[in-house]
Parts: structure tokens; sequence; C-alpha cells
């Protein structure tokens, strides 16, 4: 006897998967906590496999990234198709809204990301649900089938996936004149040991661009130094500005806002090229090539294409 997959019972896999658990699914679905638990246990069941991790905090089992993601990739699919037979153009405003889940690095966000793809939103009806994390692990979240496409820094390319090189988001190493004159020699000039000897300012546990600038301009590995962690683009600019520390800071973030910000750069003419890659489904449906063609179309405009690596 054939097997088919219960379409309430992987919406209520989807509902707990999004919000990380039974209680809060069941109020989105509209359902008591105990029948979200009878569909996924029975999905599961059937299957004959665990999908979902229960915990204090939901997880999803690879298994469950797997269905989810052919779930989430259906949906989309389903929405293109019922746009067709209900006779909604793009731009119809009797068109349904459609969600799309992306991962992007805090900087691209910050910079030119949201500026680049929000007249496609506007004009084609579509909704972001956006993961940031760093560049260098969005592509978790996309091999999860937790998002449609990433901003990240892997050219390889995901099994079904394809990957477009979008240009280099460029960063310089920053502070504020007060800090940065702590640090000179009487020669005019900054010692290294001084500004490593006061506190950076770092994203998150994530983030290794001050590592990978300490290691291409000075040959520096495993260089330690204090660090505050301010995980937050406004509030990790205001710490430099009040002269917390150094950080790595983008150039486009610097070209619009450097007066107001107040920062000088630590080191002339020593900068960290790091080059960005979008990774998205190759099979995607025309909500998602369009999210991807704003994407590409925006990193043309904003980033470099031709620098070399620093």
């Amino acid at each position: 006897m054939s097997q088919h997959l219960d379409p309430k019972q992987l919406d209520a896999l989807l509902a707990v998967a999004e919000h990380a658990s039974f209680s809060k699914a069941a109020v989105a679905l509209r359902l008591t906590l105990a029948a979200v638990s009878l569909r996924v246990s029975a999905l599961e069941e059937s299957l004959g496999q665990r999908l979902l991790v229960r915990g204090k905090r939901v997880s999803v089992t690879p298994s469950g990234s797997k269905l989810l993601a052919h779930v989430r990739h259906v949906r989309l699919m389903e929405a293109d198709l019922l746009s067709v037979l209900l006779g909604h153009g793009d731009a119809s405003a009797g068109r349904p809204m459609q969600t799309l889940s992306v991962a992007v690095n805090a900087d691209s966000l910050a910079t030119w990301f949201l500026s680049g793809v929000s007249p496609t939103l506007k004009r084609h009806r579509l909704l972001l649900d956006i993961t940031i994390d760093d560049q260098d692990h969005t592509l978790e979240a996309l091999k999860q089938g937790q998002v449609v496409g990433c901003v990240t820094t892997s050219a390889q390319s995901v099994a079904g996936c394809a990957a477009i090189p979008l240009g280099v988001m460029r960063y310089r190493c920053v502070s504020s004149p007060m800090q940065r004159s702590k640090w000179l020699t009487p020669a005019g000039n900054v010692s290294l040991h001084r500004m490593l000897a006061s506190p950076a300012v770092v994203f998150n546990r994530k983030d290794g661009l001050q590592d990978m600038f300490l290691r291409r301009h000075f040959a520096l590995t495993h260089a330690a130094y204090p660090r505050h962690f301010v995980p937050a683009v406004d509030a990790f600019e205001h710490a430099i500005v009040q002269g917390l520390g150094w950080g790595m800071v983008p150039e486009l973030m610097l070209g619009t806002r450097a007066g107001a910000m107040g920062v000088v750069e630590v080191f002339d003419d020593k900068p960290v090229d790091v080059p960005l890659v979008w990774q998205h489904w190759v099979k995607e449906s025309s909500a998602a090539k369009r999210l991807t063609q704003a994407v590409v179309g925006a990193a043309k405009q904003q980033l470099a294409a031709n620098r070399l690596m620093s």
C-alpha cells in the first residue's frame, strides 16, 4: 500500500519547528497542545523515525530538517500555482503575500541587503523571515532547509543549491580618535602591541574578522587580546565611538556615516576583504527567483566585484 504524507501532520511539524515549542505551535494553529503532539507523533510513527528532539526548546533532527525543507519548498510552489489558477498578477492587491526565509549576516543587513531588495518585496508582495548569523555560519540554515537562500562566504554549493558570487565586502580597522592617539609611538606610528593591550569590540563569538585582520596584515595567529562582545550593529558602532576599543567596520558603513560615527582608521590602507556568495535552491518558486535576482542586483551595485583578497 502506498504511503502518503498527511498535510495536517506536516502543518503541525512545521509550526512546532518554526516556534521551537509545541505550546506556541498549538496557539498558532488554534489547536490543543495534545492535538499538535498527537499529529507530530503520528507522523514520526508513520515514517519510523524521530523528527523532533523534545526538550525545554524543541529542535529538529537531521531527518526532520530534510522533511521540512521539502515541505517549505512545496508550500512555495503551491502558492505559485494558486496565483496562476486564481488569476492573481504579480502586483495584484488580491495576491496573497508570501513569506521567504533567508539567512543574512548582520553587516550585509545593515548596509546593502534590505535597501537593495525592498523594491522587489513591495512590488511582488513578499515578506521576509530573516535569520541573522555570521557570514561563515549562515550556510547551516540552508543545509537544514530552514531558509530558501543565504548570504555566505562559502562558494562550495550545497547539494541541490546554486552559489552565485556577490562581490566583496571590505572592512576597516577603526577606533575613536582618542583611543588611537594612545597607541602612537614617539615617531607618530600606531604600536600594534599597545593596540592589542586595549580591548577589541567584537560582534559575537563567531566573529573572526579581528583575527583575520591580524593574521593577514601582521602574520599573527591566535593573538590574545581583551574583547567586548556587542551583538547588535548600532550598539557595536556606539561602543567603538565611545572609546571602548577597536573593531572591524564595513567600508560601506564608514562611507555613509563616517562623520557621524566619529571614528578613524587605525592603520592606513590595511583593509580586510570578505567575498560574499548567495546560495539558494536550484528548484525555487517564482517568488524566490525574484528575491535571488534582487539580491544579485543589489550586490552588483553595492559590493566591489574585482578586488583582490587582502
